[in-house]
């Protein structure tokens, strides 16, 4: 062990432990139970068995780990946004992939296949970038994977600007923020604009955020810890006191965590802003019919009745084999193409092929595919899915490898198209575009979505 640290060695990661013992002591606090100190015992902490603690110490130790369940935050309703659970919709078990045979391979992507088509399959390339990143973009000092995240988190703001979406007296919602790096990026676009506020949306804790940069007088910052699930904006202080119109963000949301975000900004916020009185229908209707102003003046913080709670969405998609049907808001899009919560769980397993491909696996999505990750500098929402997710064994002389890249291909717009048809149902104008090269993200398609101009009532005389 190194001088004056604990002598207890760490099986796992390879190495004696880093911290420090007290005064005369070989082993910390942790590790003390390995010495005889007055025969006292530690045992494993029943609210998190990673750590140990005194047996005659339980009691105060209790009252202050930091695994005890903490009093829930005001915005905190249970299961808002994680959609009707109709227990008869979900089947008790599925079959994995490499269980079914081929005629049951072949039965489903006939089905995927008669599913996608007349569907908007080829998606247009809208590759931008934003002056605010651009002294970043060329720094010499950067990394392949620091450029490759420069280089998204700029074609995502540009994106922004060109929606009108980067304005003042504006609420920017980062959900799955962790470390903050796109609200960061926002922040620096808007330097000269006022009245902007920003909430970093993150069930996790996370190290090394990039919150403290923030020291502008314009602009707060408030970070949310709570799951998206159980997220509703329209009771966080800052949205309740000032109203200002919400652009919801987002860089490599995963899986289910899209669809929660949808349902969060759609319907519980839209819903709640509209009124307690008003019928659910009504509600929705209202929320569809207006739109806030892309030319918002400074001055005026708050949203007036002609105005649509939620301005825009922006999020790059990620991890479609993480959905849940439970939560997916297209439900009702699959069940009009014959579809139900059967293939969906298939489909959203052979989505993994689109970036997998079963022949590579984790080491070359560990090179290409990127996504935020909450502890350190490697983002990564890699596919991790083993040989037998993936169903080898019955794929190995049915489809080539360019082949089941396709259909995962065809899941992932399948799933997304369900989301473009939700949204539009709600009122907004969705599109789906490749908002950076293969070659820098494997997940590199993005999300928009702004009120639908069209669906503007005009003016009464």
């Amino acid at each position: 062990p190194e001088p004056g640290r604990c002598a207890h060695f760490v099986p796992r990661k390879r190495r004696f432990c880093r911290m420090v013992p007290a005064a005369g002591r070989r082993f910390c606090g942790e590790h003390g139970h390995e010495e005889e100190q007055n025969d006292r015992k530690r045992i494993p902490c029943p609210l998190d068995p990673k750590h140990t603690v005194y047996e005659d110490q339980l009691q105060k130790h209790l009252k202050k780990c930091n695994s005890r369940e903490k009093p829930k935050p005001v915005y905190y309703v249970q299961d808002i946004n994680a959609g009707l659970k109709d227990i008869a919709e979900i089947p008790e078990k599925q079959v994995t992939l490499s269980s079914l045979s081929i005629e049951e391979l072949q039965n489903l992507i006939v089905k995927l296949k008669k599913a996608s088509n007349g569907l908007e399959l080829h998606l247009k390339e809208q590759i931008l970038s934003h002056q605010a990143l651009q002294e970043a973009l060329n720094d010499p000092k950067n990394g392949e994977s620091a450029f490759k995240h420069l280089k998204q988190q700029a074609s995502i703001l540009g994106n922004m600007e060109k929606l009108h979406l980067l304005g003042p007296g504006r609420c920017f919602v980062e959900f799955g923020a962790g470390r903050g790096k796109l609200s960061h990026w926002v922040d620096i676009a808007l330097e000269n604009v006022e009245s902007v506020q920003f909430l970093l949306v993150e069930r996790a804790t996370t190290r090394f955020k990039v919150d403290g940069k923030h020291k502008r007088r314009d602009s707060t910052f408030e970070r949310l810890q709570v799951d998206i699930q159980h997220l509703c904006l329209n009771k966080v202080p800052i949205l309740e006191k000032k109203k200002l119109p919400v652009v919801g963000i987002g860089k490599h949301l995963c899986g289910a965590a899209t669809d929660l975000a949808l349902r969060c900004l759609v319907e519980s916020y839209t819903t709640c802003c509209d009124g307690e009185d008003e019928e659910p229908a009504p509600k929705r209707c209202k929320a569809a019919q207006t739109e806030v102003a892309p030319h918002k003046s400074a001055g005026d913080e708050s949203t007036t009745e002609d105005e649509k709670p939620v301005a825009g969405i922006v999020i790059a998609l990620c991890c479609h084999h993480k959905c849940d049907w439970t939560h997916y808001v297209g439900r009702d899009f699959f069940k009009s193409v014959g579809l139900g919560p059967v293939e969906f769980h298939y489909f959203q397993r052979m989505s993994s092929w689109a970036t997998c491909g079963m022949q590579e696996t984790t080491s070359k999505a560990s090179t290409s595919e990127d996504s935020e990750d909450q502890t350190n500098e490697t983002e990564e929402h890699e596919q991790t899915l083993s040989r037998t997710e993936s169903g080898s064994d019955t794929l190995q002389g049915l489809l080539s490898a360019e082949e089941r890249k396709e259909i995962g291909c065809l899941c992932k717009r399948l799933i997304d198209h369900g989301r473009i048809e939700y949204l539009q149902q709600q009122g907004y104008k969705a599109a789906l575009q490749y908002y950076t090269e293969s070659a820098v993200s494997l997940e590199n398609v993005l999300l928009t979505a702004v009120p639908n101009p069209s669906l503007i009532p005009e003016p009464t005389i």
